[in-house]
C-alpha cells in the first residue's frame, strides 16, 4: 500500500535504510569495537567493561569455540540472565561464524530439552545457577560442549565475594554434575593462546534462532539472518536520532537494560542499538527486585529506558522511584505488551518523558512500528512503520481492508525473518503470497498511518456474536485508582457463548468486585463488562513481564464431565 505514514516522520528520519552497508552483524559490531574502544560498553553491579575489552574477550572466546571443531553455522545456546558474560558470549558466537540460540534461564527441563533438540545446539554457555537444568537434559540433546559461567566471573576481586554470597549464603546454585564442562574464564584464557580464524560471514547467514514464547503451541525458532538484525538496528537507530539530538547534551548514551537479553526486545533495542551508537548498557540481572533496581538507577543519569508496561508500573508504585534523577532521560520505549494509558500518564508525570509505544515480534527482529520518540503525549497507538517497512491491515482472505476497519496486521520489510527453523509448513501459514508476514494481531490503521492494536486473534472474546478485545477492557479497569494490575480473558458460557472475566491485583485492599463492575459499566458497553471478578495477589507473567492470559485461561477451563 501507499506509505501514507511518511508525512508524519520526524525531521531527519529517512523513508528507507540501507542494510547492505554492512555485510553482516559482525561487521557492524567490529566497527563499533574499533571506533569506541575506550568507552564503557556494559556496566553491571558497579563493574564496567570497555569496547576494547569486549573486543579482546569475545575474540578469545570465539577462538576457543572454533577450537572445539564446530562447523560454520553451528548453533550455540546461551542460558544466562543479564550479566557481563552475556554480551561477550553473543559477540564471540557471532564472530566465530556460529548461530546464537538464546535460552530463557528459568526454563524447566522440558522446555530446555525442546529448544536444544529443535535447534540442534552443539554447545551451551550457561550461568552455574541454572546448570542443574542442563544436566537433566543434556543426554537427550546434541550438546557436546558446556561452558559454565559464575555470577562473579568478570567482577574482579568483588566477584569472589559475589560468588561466595550466591553459592554459600543465598544458596542460589543447586548442585550439578556436567563432566567435561569448562569455566567461562578458563575458556577465554585458553582462547587467548589459540588462533582465531576470521570466517566469511554474509547477510544470508543465520545470526540468531529466536524462539517464540510458544503461546500458540510448540515453541518455534524464528530464523533471523544477519541482514534481518542489521536492518532493524539501522531502523531503530534512524528512528531515535531526533530524540537523541534534543537537549540536554550527553557525553555517551546510557541505556537501561532491565529486559532480559535473551528476549528480542532487549537484544536489539538495548544491546545492539547501544553498541551501534557507542553507548553503554546498564545491565540489571534481576529487574524483579524493584528496590535493588531503583538503587542501581540512583547511581546514574540514564538516557534511554526500554521496558514493558508491567515493569513501568511496578517502578512507579515504589515509594523510592521518585528519588531517581531523570533529568537526562530522552527516550522511553514501551513494547512487548500494550502500554496502558494510566501507566503512561503517570510515567510522564514522574519522569518528564513520554512513553513511545512500539510494536514488533521475535519474527521481525523485532521492531515494525513505533511512535516518534520525541512525542510529548501518549496516544494509545503502536505508532507508524519504521523506515523500509510496509504494514497492511488484511481480512482472513488476505485482502486489504479500508482504513479504519479492523483486520490482521501484516508486515513486510528487511527485518522480517527468513522463516521458522526447520518448519516450512509453519512458515507457509504466516506468509502471504505477496511476501507479507501475518502477525496474528488485529489492528486498525487510521488515515494518517497510525495503527492501534485491538488484540491478538486468539485472545478475542465472542459474547453473543459481539467481539470483545481484552486490551480495551484491561485499560478501563487499570484506570480505576484502586487497581494495580489486571488481565482479562473469556470463559465459556451456555447463554452467550463466552463471558468476560477479569483478574485483578488490588492497590486499594478495600476494592470490591461491585466497585469494578460499576466502574466498567460507566465506560463500556454492557457485553464488554466483566461478569466475573477474581482478586489475586499477583498475575502470572513471562520473565519479560508480559501477563500470561493463556495460563489464566488454562487455570479456568471447566472440568471435564
Amino acid at each position: 500500500m501507499e506509505r501514507i505514514w511518511l508525512k508524519h516522520y520526524p525531521a531527519g528520519v529517512p523513508a528507507d535504510i540501507d542494510p547492505t552497508q554492512y555485510s553482516s552483524l559482525v561487521e557492524l559490531l567490529e566497527e563499533s569495537f574499533r571506533t569506541f574502544a575506550d568507552r564503557k560498553a556494559f556496566v553491571c553491579m558497579d563493574k564496567a567493561i570497555s569496547y576494547r575489552q569486549l573486543d579482546e574477550m569475545s575474540t578469545a572466546l570465539a577462538a576457543y569455540l572454533q577450537s572445539l571443531g564446530l562447523q560454520k553455522g553451528a548453533r550455540v545456546a546461551l542460558m544466562m540472565p543479564n550479566v557481563l558474560q552475556y554480551p561477550v558470549a553473543i559477540s564471540a558466537v557471532l564472530r566465530a561464524g556460529f548461530t546464537v540460540v538464546n535460552v530463557n534461564p528459568l526454563y524447566t527441563p522440558r522446555e530446555l530439552e525442546h529448544q536444544l533438540r529443535d535447534s540442534g545446539a552443539e554447545a551451551i554457555i550457561v550461568l552455574e545457577n541454572f546448570a542443574h537444568t542442563v544436566q537433566q537434559v543434556i543426554a537427550r540433546s546434541a550438546v557436546k560442549h558446556v561452558i559454565v559461567a559464575s555470577m562473579g566471573d568478570m567482577l574482579g576481586f568483588r566477584g569472589v565475594i559475589v560468588n561466595l554470597v550466591v553459592r554459600r549464603v543465598k544458596k542460589m546454585v543447586p548442585a550439578f554434575a556436567l563432566p567435561g564442562a569448562v569455566s567461562f574464564n578458563s575458556a577465554i584464557s585458553a582462547g587467548r593462546s589459540k588462533r582465531f580464524a576470521k570466517p566469511t560471514i554474509g547477510p544470508d547467514d543465520v545470526a540468531f534462532l529466536q524462539y517464540t514464547g510458544g503461546t500458540t503451541g510448540v515453541s518455534k525458532g524464528a530464523t533471523l539472518l544477519h541482514r534481518n538484525i542489521v536492518a532493524n538496528v539501522l531502523q531503530n537507530d534512524a528512528w531515535l536520532q531526533p530524540a537523541l539530538a534534543k537537549p540536554p547534551q550527553i557525553d555517551q548514551l546510557l541505556v537501561v537494560c532491565a529486559l532480559p537479553l535473551y528476549h528480542i526486545f532487549a537484544l536489539t533495542a538495548c544491546f545492539l542499538l547501544a553498541v551501534r551508537a557507542g553507548g553503554a548498557n546498564l545491565l540489571i540481572p534481576n529487574p524483579r527486585d524493584i528496590p535493588g533496581f531503583i538503587k542501581e538507577l540512583m547511581k546514574y543519569q540514564v538516557n534511554n529506558f526500554p521496558a514493558v508496561n508491567t515493569l513501568y508500573n511496578a517502578l512507579l508504585h515504589h515509594p523510592d522511584f521518585k528519588k531517581v534523577d531523570f533529568s537526562k532521560l530522552k527516550i522511553s520505549n514501551g513494547g512487548g505488551m500494550a502500554v496502558q494509558r494510566p501507566v503512561a500518564e503517570l510515567w510522564q508525570k514522574v519522569t518528564g518523558c513520554s512513553i513511545a509505544e512500539g510494536y514488533g515480534l521475535s519474527e521481525t527482529s523485532p521492531t515494525l512500528t513505533c511512535n516518534p520518540p520525541d512525542s510529548t503525549a501518549f496516544n494509545g497507538s503502536i505508532g507508524i512503520p519504521v523506515p523500509s517497512t510496509f504494514v497492511s491491515i488484511r481480512d482472513d482472505d488476505g485482502n486489504e481492508v479500508p482504513l479504519g476497519q479492523a483486520g490482521e496486521i501484516c508486515a513486510k520489510g528487511p527485518q522480517v525473518m527468513a522463516g521458522y527453523w526447520n518448519r516450512p509448513d509453519e512458515t507457509a501459514k504466516v506468509m502471504t503470497a505477496d511476501g507479507y508476514f501475518r502477525t496474528g494481531d488485529i489492528g486498525i490503521m487510521s488515515e494518517d498511518g497510525y495503527t492501534r492494536i485491538v488484540d491478538r486473534k486468539k485472545d478475542m472474546i465472542l459474547v453473543s456474536g459481539f467481539n470483545v478485545y481484552p486490551n480495551e477492557v484491561e485499560e478501563v479497569i487499570a484506570s480505576h485508582p484502586g487497581v494495580l494490575e489486571t488481565a482479562v480473558i473469556g470463559l465459556p458460557d451456555a447463554k452467550s457463548g463466552e463471558v468476560v472475566k477479569a483478574f485483578i491485583v488490588r492497590k486499594d485492599p478495600n476494592l470490591a468486585a461491585d466497585d469494578v463492575i460499576k466502574f466498567c459499566h460507566e465506560q463500556l458497553t454492557n457485553y464488554k463488562v466483566p461478569k466475573q471478578i477474581e482478586f489475586r495477589t499477583e498475575l502470572p507473567k513471562t520473565n519479560v513481564g508480559k501477563i500470561l492470559r493463556r495460563q489464566l485461561r488454562d487455570e479456568n477451563k471447566p472440568a471435564a464431565a
